[in-house]
C-alpha cells in the first residue's frame, strides 16, 4: 500500500461522558483509512495505535511484503486519546487543556472507537481487532465489551491488564520526566525527555539483544547511537501528552470496565471471538508469563510465543522482520477463520 491510499479525517464525539462519569469536552478521534467497506460489511480490520505511536505507524503491517491486509479489506487505525492527534493534552478544548486534561481508560478508547464506526463504517462488526502493546491491551478490550460484533482479535506483546512489574516500570520512566522542573513550568522538558528515553531504552530491549549487539540488526553500530535515537525520537513527542497515555496505560484493566465488578477473569471469559495472543519470550513488562495467564480465560485462544531476543521491540509492527511476518501469519489465520 502507498502513501497514497490511506485518508486520514476526525470524527466528533461532542462531549463524550468517561467512564469515570467526566466529560471530555468538544472530543474527537482522529483516524485513517485505505481500502473501502464492502456490500457485506464484512471486511473491516481495525487496528488501534500504540503507545507514543502515531497512526503511520501501523500502516507497517499492512505495507509489508505479502501482508494478508493487502487483499481486500477496509483497514481503520483509530488513534489513542492522549497520542497528540485525537483529543489530548496539547489540543483538547481550552478549558480541559494541560493539567486539567481528565484521565480516560482504554474502555473509553474502544467505546469512542465504536462510536465511530456505527456512524462512519455502515455499524460493521470488525472482522479483525488487532494491535501491539496498548493496542493490543485495546483489542482484548474490544472483545470483551463487545463480544457478539469482533470476529477476531490479535494481542501482540500486550494483557488484559498493566500487571504490577509492569506499573513499576512505568513508575520509573514517569518519575524521570517529572524531574524536571521545566514540566511543571509549562516548558518544552527537554532533560525530562532525554531521561525518559534512556530509561525507556533499557526496558524495551532484552538484555541478551544489548550483550549480543542485536542493535547492529537495526542499523545502530553501538548502543549510543541507539540511545541517540530514542532521545531525538522523544523530543519529538509532547511531554504531557505522554504522561496522559502513561496513566491510561498503568491504570489499564479489563476487569475495570462497569459491570465486571473488578473480576478480570470474567471479563476475559466474555471474549467469544477468536484469539490469539503474541507474547514475546523476552519481553521485561508484558511478560510471556502473564499474557499467558490472561490467555487461560478466554476459551479457545491460542498462544504463539515471538521467540526474539528483541524484548517488547519485537512485536512491534515492522520493528523485527522475523517477528513482523509470524504477526502477519497470525492475522492471516484468523482472517480466514472468519471468512
Amino acid at each position: 500500500m502507498t502513501d497514497e491510499q490511506w485518508v486520514e479525517d476526525f470524527f466528533p464525539l461532542g462531549d463524550f461522558i468517561l467512564d469515570s462519569g467526566t466529560v471530555l469536552r468538544d472530543a474527537y478521534l482522529a483516524y485513517c483509512v485505505a481500502g473501502t467497506l464492502n456490500s457485506a460489511a464484512d471486511n473491516l480490520v481495525v487496528l488501534p495505535t500504540h503507545y507514543g505511536g502515531a497512526m503511520n505507524a501501523n500502516r507497517a503491517w499492512a505495507e509489508a511484503p505479502d501482508s494478508p491486509l493487502a487483499q481486500g479489506y477496509c483497514l481503520l487505525i483509530p488513534a489513542l486519546f492522549g497520542n497528540g492527534e485525537s483529543s489530548s493534552l496539547s489540543n483538547a478544548a481550552p478549558s480541559q487543556r494541560g493539567a486539567a486534561f481528565p484521565p480516560v481508560s482504554l474502555a473509553d478508547n474502544v467505546r469512542a472507537q465504536r462510536q465511530l464506526i456505527a456512524e462512519r463504517f455502515d455499524d460493521a462488526a470488525p472482522r479483525l481487532v488487532a494491535g501491539w502493546s496498548m493496542g493490543g491491551m485495546q483489542a482484548l478490550q474490544w472483545g470483551s465489551l463487545y463480544p457478539k460484533r469482533v470476529g477476531s482479535l490479535l494481542a501482540v506483546c500486550a494483557t488484559a491488564h498493566c500487571y504490577p512489574h509492569n506499573a513499576v516500570f512505568l513508575d520509573g520512566v514517569k518519575a524521570a520526566l517529572e524531574a524536571d522542573p521545566a514540566l511543571a513550568a509549562g516548558g518544552l522538558a527537554e532533560r525530562g525527555l532525554r531521561a525518559f528515553a534512556r530509561v525507556y531504552v533499557g526496558w524495551a530491549y532484552s538484555q541478551r539483544f544489548f550483550r549480543d549487539g542485536g542493535y547492529r540488526a537495526l542499523g545502530f553500530d553501538t548502543i549510543d547511537a541507539l540511545v541517540a535515537h530514542w532521545e531525538a525520537d522523544h523530543l519529538r513527542a509532547d511531554a504531557h501528552n505522554l504522561l496522559a497515555m502513561l496513566a491510561t496505560w498503568q491504570t489499564g484493566d479489563i476487569a475495570r470496565t462497569p459491570g465486571f465488578g473488578g473480576d478480570t477473569a470474567a471479563a476475559l471469559a466474555r471474549i467469544d471471538a477468536p484469539a490469539i495472543v503474541m507474547p514475546c519470550r523476552s519481553d521485561l513488562y508484558f511478560t510471556a508469563e502473564d499474557v499467558a495467564a490472561d490467555a487461560s480465560h478466554i476459551a479457545g485462544s491460542e498462544c504463539r510465543v515471538l521467540d526474539s531476543d528483541f524484548g517488547h521491540c519485537a512485536g512491534g509492527p515492522g520493528y523485527e522482520p522475523a517477528s513482523t511476518r509470524r504477526v502477519l501469519d497470525a492475522m492471516q489465520a484468523l482472517l480466514e477463520r472468519t471468512a
